[in-house]
């Protein structure tokens, strides 16, 4: 039995250092995004602002990744809803950013979605403008409140008019959302997301969730 605890205790200290090494290595990319973005201001590429029409907010029933495929769906002309989704599989397969963008895929072959993770603020507000720009709304992650409770959520960006620094996002929540660019940023950074628990500080920390996630969505060539 001593040498039984012996091991355990063994193995227990391994499984802690290996997560104080992780959310070590979460910090750094963290901090690593965190780059000046103020020159999108007086950056002429960023000064038309973009809005994308035609995309209509619904209420999410089952889920955020299903709900936003739907609205994708709608805005695309297609049929897609959180219901077909969820018979077809009889669970939420997009729970994962990486998953999401193979459901993104799979739904519609027309495109190519990538995903696009850990990416400096400046790059994400690039990737996020040239998207809008071909007049793609954009799907991304981010901290959303749902009533008083943080949660990480899917939603699509379907404006941004830089100048006046307004970004408009389409939430499946059931609302259209309009705020700055350094909101934005503290939130698809998840800095915005009060006492974050400890489960969801691994999922980060272990590459089950990422940080400043944006999907572009191109017109495949196949």
């Amino acid at each position: 039995m001593k040498k039984l605890l012996k091991w355990l205790g063994i193995f227990l200290s391994i499984i802690i250092c290996i997560a104080i090494v992780a959310l070590g290595i979460c910090e750094i990319r963290t901090r690593l995004m965190q780059n000046d973005y103020s020159s999108i201001y007086y950056n002429e590429k960023y000064q038309t602002p973009i809005i994308i029409e035609n995309v209509e907010v619904i209420t999410q029933d089952i889920s955020c990744g299903y709900a936003v495929i739907e609205m994708f769906s709608a805005w695309n002309g297609g049929d897609v809803t959180e219901e077909s989704l969820y018979n077809q599989y009889g669970k939420v397969v997009t729970s994962t950013g990486n998953k999401f963008c193979q459901e993104m895929n799979k739904q519609f072959p027309e495109y190519k979605t990538e995903i696009h993770k850990y990416l400096k603020n400046s790059e994400f507000i690039d990737i996020m403008y040239d998207s809008l720009a071909a007049g793609m709304p954009v799907p991304f992650e981010w901290a959303a409140l749902y009533g008083d409770q943080w949660t990480l959520h899917y939603s699509l960006i379907v404006g941004a008019d830089i100048p006046n620094d307004k970004i408009t996002v389409a939430n499946p929540y059931g609302y259209y959302e309009e705020i700055t660019v350094e909101e934005l940023l503290a939130r698809t950074s998840f800095e915005a997301y009060e006492d974050m628990p400890l489960f969801m500080e691994m999922g980060f920390a272990i590459g089950l969730f990422e940080k400043n996630t944006i999907y572009s969505v191109k017109e495949s060539n196949d």
